[in-house]
């Protein structure tokens, strides 16, 4: 938004085969001291930026102090500053965070997808409304980022950065779509600004407006966007259809 406003995804998991314990290993009760040190100081950093989060989206950038994120995880001032030497190194650590779970979720169900531009394009369209990272704590904090981008480079290039590599991806598929199926007069960039235009749109109704927010109905709306302009390779009901 699109995480993205908004690679493959850098907080994805190994393949088993690359993961599994060698033979004979036990479980992780045999860990090494400084695998389970490192291991307990990632589970504090997430507790502090989830804390950070929730700081965020309920009192906004200025309320949102390194002493409220310490309460509200839980934990002692001493262990936030030993985490994070700042209150705005605390941001662009929980800016990166939000940016790589968006990304990394919409290219895992690009990649889920199969080979089909279509079917892909779907995917990104059910990506950005699926409430993992589609919800209205998460996009509180999306716009205090943006509003603040601005006038803190270190912000906008995190955003710039997320909102560039989905916008490149839209436009790719978009290409490919206007190739296989001679949409001659079909532009791929204003594809790809137009579907990322709505989406950003539907998620600021849902932060506005939640009691009247109907989730499959912004994936209707940003589909129905799609099959004007691929109207062979979408249906009406916002299926991806086999080319005719």
């Amino acid at each position: 938004m699109v995480s993205s406003p908004r690679s493959t995804a850098r907080r994805g998991r190994p393949p088993k085969s690359l993961a599994a314990p060698a033979t004979g290993a036990s479980s992780g009760r045999t860990q090494k001291p400084g695998t389970q040190r490192a291991a307990a100081k990632e589970a504090t950093r997430l507790k502090l930026i989830e804390a950070t989060i929730d700081s965020i989206a309920h009192s906004g950038f200025a309320d949102t102090t390194l002493a409220k994120v310490s309460e509200g995880a839980g934990l002692s001032r001493g262990i936030v500053n030993f985490h994070f030497t700042s209150k705005d190194a605390l941001l662009v650590e929980t800016l990166t965070y939000l940016a790589d779970e968006y990304t990394g979720f919409w290219k895992a169900a690009v990649e889920k997808a199969g080979g089909d531009p279509a079917a892909r394009l779907r995917a990104i369209v059910d990506a950005e409304f699926h409430p993992t990272v589609c919800n209205r704590k998460k996009i509180a904090v999306w716009y205090a980022f943006w509003g603040e981008a601005r006038s803190r480079p270190t912000y906008l290039d995190v955003c710039e950065r997320q909102d560039r590599e989905l916008l490149e991806t839209v436009q790719t598929l978009s290409a490919a779509l206007v190739e296989a199926g001679g949409y001659d007069a079909v532009d791929a960039g204003d594809v790809a600004t137009g579907l990322m235009a709505l989406t950003d749109g539907l998620w600021l109704d849902l932060l506005l407006t939640p009691t009247r927010f109907d989730r499959n109905g912004a994936r209707r709306v940003c589909l129905a966007f799609l099959t004007g302009m691929f109207p062979r390779h979408f249906s009406g009901t916002g299926d991806a259809a086999s080319a005719a």
